[in-house]
Order: structure tokens, then C-alpha cells, then sequence
């Protein structure tokens, strides 16, 4: 078990944009989150990596009560995550921006390693982003401006940092969002290889295909509750997914 979240609750003065979510995501399996606009699935992501802390619940992440601290900490305990929007510094390489992932893994980071010319540290910390790199298919990029890549690429890269910090669990916030059916299967490609791998994965997407064809369970959330869970089979033939996110149209 990696992640046990309990009772999850998220208030924005009088607006309660989670209430009392709770669920588990273990190691080598993709654990998704869908729901309606709204439904408060960013919002849950954010308290459980510390970006934007509960007001109150629960985390557990490797047995170890982590709700209460800062991101920066949770995430050297090994939890990775993406954002909803693309991240990177576009005139920087490819390289260059998975090596600012990789500085989790070490003393200085990656900018402070360059500009005090600590050549070795430097040189570790794009040994490590150039692994990385490779570990997601994108060697032939490695130089390249981040911005020159079409979309689904810097999705990639932004999942090749999140793994350059060693991560045991990955959240991803809709991954698949803005990419053609070709990118599409290229990140399902990737995200079957690191749960094979053992890494654990938490999605939130909207993209229903996509999520039924990778994920292992599936939580359903509207309003900011929990909807329904279970195999992605069954959240599909649930009344009340079709009725709430489908619009009653099987």
C-alpha cells in the first residue's frame, strides 16, 4: 500500500469543494479519478501533495502521516506529480528540464549545480534526467527546446521529470488532455510500463475511453463526493456514473 487517503476534506469558506474522500492506491496499479467539471478532483490532488494542504482527513503515504507537510517534503518521500497545464521552460532542452526534477534526488540543484560550476554534481544530475529520458522514449528529443515538442511530447517530458525524482507513485493531472489519438496511445504505452515496473498511478482525466482502457479502479466523484468506485467495468454499468457524468446516455 502507498497511499491510503482518509476522509479528505477540502473547504473554501462556505464552498466544500471535498468531502470526506477516502480511498487507496497500491503500488503497481493506476488508481483513476473522473468525474464532471467541478467535481473537485484537482482540488483533492492538491491537498494530498501538499500543494495545497486539507482542511481536513488524512494522508498516509508509505505508512507515514504526510498531510501536514509542505510539497517540497512529500515529494522527497516519493511522490511525483504533473499538472493539469504543461510546465516547462520552453527555450530550455529537453535535458535541462528533467535534470530540475532530478535535484529532489540530490544535495544542490540543478540550477545551483551550474552556476557554482560544481561540475559533478551537474554532471549527475543530467546523467540521471538523460535515464529518465530514455526510460520515456524521447532520446531523439533529448536536445531539443522543450517548446519546439508538439504537446503530447512535453506531456512526456513532464512525466520523465516527475520519475527523475525517483518517485514510488505518480499523480497525474489529465495527462491525456489536448492529444491525438496516436499520442494517446503512446502515454498509455508508458504508464502500462512504469506500473509493470512497480510504480503506483493516480490519474485524474477526462478522457472515458482512455481511463477504461488503462486504469485497474476507478473513483467516480461529483460535487466533491465520492460517487461510486470500483473495476472499471463496474463504474461503467453504475445508474449513477451514467446518470452524473454521461448525462443518462449509455
Amino acid at each position: 500500500m502507498l497511499l491510503e487517503v482518509q476522509d479528505a476534506s477540502k473547504h473554501f469558506g462556505g464552498l466544500v469543494a471535498n468531502d470526506r474522500v477516502s480511498f487507496k492506491v497500491r503500488a503497481g496499479e493506476v488508481m483513476a479519478l473522473i468525474g464532471p467539471n467541478g467535481a473537485g478532483k484537482s482540488t483533492l490532488f492538491n491537498g494530498i501533495s501538499g500543494v495545497d494542504p486539507l482542511t481536513s482527513g488524512s494522508v498516509s503515504f508509505r505508512g507515514e502521516r504526510v498531510e501536514y507537510l509542505p510539497a517540497r517534503e512529500i515529494a522527497r518521500r516519493g511522490m511525483s506529480r504533473t499538472f493539469q497545464h504543461v510546465r516547462l521552460l520552453p527555450a530550455m532542452s529537453v535535458i535541462e528540464n528533467v535534470a530540475i526534477g532530478a535535484h529532489l534526488r540530490g544535495r544542490k540543484s540543478f540550477v545551483a549545480a551550474a552556476c557554482r560550476s560544481e561540475r559533478a554534481e551537474e554532471a549527475r544530475l543530467l546523467h540521471e534526467a538523460a535515464l529518465q529520458i530514455e526510460r520515456c522514449g524521447l532520446a531523439e528529443q533529448m536536445y531539443e527546446a522543450a517548446g519546439s515538442l508538439p504537446l503530447g511530447k512535453q506531456r512526456i517530458v513532464e512525466i520523465a521529470r516527475a520519475l527523475a525524482a525517483d518517485p514510488c507513485l505518480l499523480l497525474l493531472d489529465e495527462p491525456a488532455a489536448g492529444l491525438r489519438y496516436l499520442e494517446k496511445q503512446s502515454l498509455a504505452g508508458l504508464l502500462r510500463r512504469l506500473r509493470a515496473e512497480g510504480i503506483g498511478i493516480l490519474l485524474v482525466e477526462h478522457d472515458m475511453d482512455f481511463v477504461m482502457g488503462l486504469a485497474d479502479r476507478v473513483l467516480v466523484m461529483e460535487f466533491g463526493q465520492k460517487l461510486a468506485s470500483g473495476l472499471p467495468e463496474e463504474v461503467q454499468r453504475n445508474p449513477a456514473v451514467i446518470e452524473a457524468y454521461l448525462g443518462g446516455v449509455e
